[in-house]
């Protein structure tokens, strides 16, 4: 089987099935969080299922309308969403919102090297709501305002249903559709810049909190070695942490193998550890595609569910019952929950 139809096949399997696992979490235990990453795969599977159809069968303009649209823009950010509703208690929400600033940045700097066509007074706009919510959640996080996380929420779903209207009016070229010609792997170029730089606002947030999120977690459950401390930095605490946490977790890391290898470390640090990986190889495979390098995005967007699902796996607090799906019937109690 040509590997353009059976990598996107197993993708988009593998993506409902962990789709399917999350929302049956979700019904027995109802966190919002649990729902909103079932909804993201679910968005992962429908992705590479277009992409499955179209190498299967041919691309037509309906099909390619799709796989922008839920691909590029809605897999990541619902995925990210899901992160920051698991963190919402937490001072994550500095984080979200240099994740935010940063996508804002990009966006603009991406069209000013781009020049995409079309693009009007998007890169502006984009920037402008990007520095804005970016102040706002940091406030609410200083103020110790969990609703920073309906901010969050509000963004990623007023963006989905913005960018659905766009990909679905937006004027495309005959034949509608296209694809690499060398790797037969399609590309955004024929969308309007004002589509196009939506892309990087969604995919450079979500990617990052989730990634971040994920190492945020694992650090939150390690042992720890505190090289640099923040607890009292009083207002300059946020910054110095943004230093603190990424040298204190190396030098943690030590610790963590060793208690892994004797069977003592928390579940979610190699769960999460798994998660970031999930999250960070499509997202560079992504973000490759869209600059022309399009040979190692199947493989990314295989690996990167392959990934993810492993760390859901992995930990048991997670997976602490096997049953059958969405019944009450317990398998197996798996030890150690």
């Amino acid at each position: 089987m040509d590997l353009n139809v059976a990598l996107p096949l197993a993708s988009s399997t593998l993506s409902f099935v962990f789709a399917a696992t999350l929302l049956d979490q979700w019904r027995e235990r109802r966190r919002p969080y649990q729902l909103i990453w079932a909804i993201g795969m679910l968005w992962y599977g429908l992705s590479a299922g277009t992409e499955f159809l179209g190498g299967a069968f041919g691309w037509s303009e309906p099909l390619y309308r799709l796989w922008y649209l839920i691909g590029a823009v809605w897999v990541a950010g619902w995925l990210g969403l899901g992160t920051v509703y698991l963190l919402g208690r937490t001072r994550f929400g500095y984080a979200f919102a240099l994740c935010l600033g940063l996508a804002g940045l990009f966006t603009y700097l991406t069209w000013k090297k781009y020049e995409y066509p079309n693009s009007g007074i998007a890169p502006f706009v984009y920037l402008g709501i990007a520095i804005v919510l970016a102040i706002v959640v940091a406030v609410m996080t200083r103020r110790r305002d969990d609703r920073w996380v309906h901010v969050a929420g509000t963004v990623v779903v007023g963006g989905s249903i913005v960018s659905a209207a766009m990909a679905l009016t937006a004027a495309l070229p005959a034949p509608g559709w296209t694809v690499d010609p060398a790797t037969h792997i399609p590309t955004g170029e024929l969308f309007p810049g004002y589509l196009r730089l939506l892309t990087p606002f969604f995919n450079i947030t979500g990617a990052f909190v989730l990634v971040l999120g994920a190492i945020y977690s694992a650090y939150m459950f390690m042992p720890k070695r505190r090289v640099v401390r923040y607890e009292r930095a009083g207002a300059l605490a946020p910054l110095v942490a943004a230093v603190a946490i990424p040298i204190n977790f190396l030098a943690s890391l030590p610790r963590a193998v060793a208690d892994l290898i004797g069977g003592r470390l928390n579940s979610r640090v190699p769960a999460t550890i798994l998660i970031a990986i999930g999250a960070l190889i499509p997202a560079i495979t992504s973000g490759a595609n869209r600059f022309g390098a399009t040979s190692g995005f199947f493989v990314g967007e295989l690996l990167g569910v392959l990934f993810l699902f492993a760390g859901f796996l992995v930990s048991i607090e997670v997976t602490r019952d096997i049953r059958i799906p969405f019944t009450s019937r317990v398998l197996r109690h798996r030890a150690g929950a």
